[in-house]
């Protein structure tokens, strides 16, 4: 009975997972397009929750260790100008990283992030792991996204799962976490705050 649950359940609480397909950017490209950003190693964790259900939809993971990139398993999110190698996003710039979340924050959806600080070892392990993890089939975003968390040291507690939500609700309770939620401008204007602009540099 749990299975069939689970069966009917994936669809509709990974809705904004897309479609999973191998992509391979030349090389030429990817080297343009790296970037390195001067701000401490940091792993950050990026949940997508609809604002009517409260469910999460998407999960993305932003890594910055020798160069930043934003590893968004079957993720929908596409734009010729950035460069893609199997779900992973080349050149995660202040543009990119502004881009991403506001294709993410829509009036049906916010986007909340947690950035963790780590060692420069543990980033550049998990810089490796969703560099070499491949493309992800679709609606296994959270799944393998905490698959690789499991791997790395200090977030053993991060347990794989399917969903979204309770991804992120353990990734919470790792020491030193920095929360901000981020919605559609429209909602903004409903008097929602704007947040942390810091987040994009």
């Amino acid at each position: 009975m749990k299975r069939i649950y689970l069966a009917i359940l994936l669809p509709l609480i990974l809705a904004a997972c897309g479609a999973a397909e191998p992509v391979w950017a030349p090389d030429s490209e990817v080297a343009r397009a790296r970037y390195s950003h001067a701000a401490p190693p940091s792993l950050t964790l990026v949940t997508v929750i609809n604002n009517d259900t409260g469910a999460g939809g998407h999960t993305g993971l932003i890594v910055n260790g020798s160069e930043r990139v934003i590893f968004d398993p079957a993720g929908s999110f596409k734009t010729p100008q950035v460069p893609e190698r199997n779900d992973v996003v080349i050149g995660a710039n202040p543009r990119v990283m502004a881009f991403y979340i506001d294709y993410h924050a829509r009036p049906e959806w916010r986007v909340i992030t947690q950035e963790v600080r780590v060692s420069p070892e543990v980033a550049q392990r998990a810089l490796a792991l969703v560099q070499n993890n491949g493309a992800v089939k679709k609606a296994h975003c959270a799944r393998s996204t905490t698959a690789i968390l499991q791997q790395l040291p200090g977030f053993g507690h991060v347990k794989q799962t399917w969903y979204p939500k309770q991804a992120m609700e353990a990734f919470a309770k790792t020491p030193g976490v920095k929360t901000e939620v981020f919605r559609d401008p429209e909602e903004e204007e409903r008097g929602y705050v704007t947040p942390n602009p810091e987040f994009f540099r």
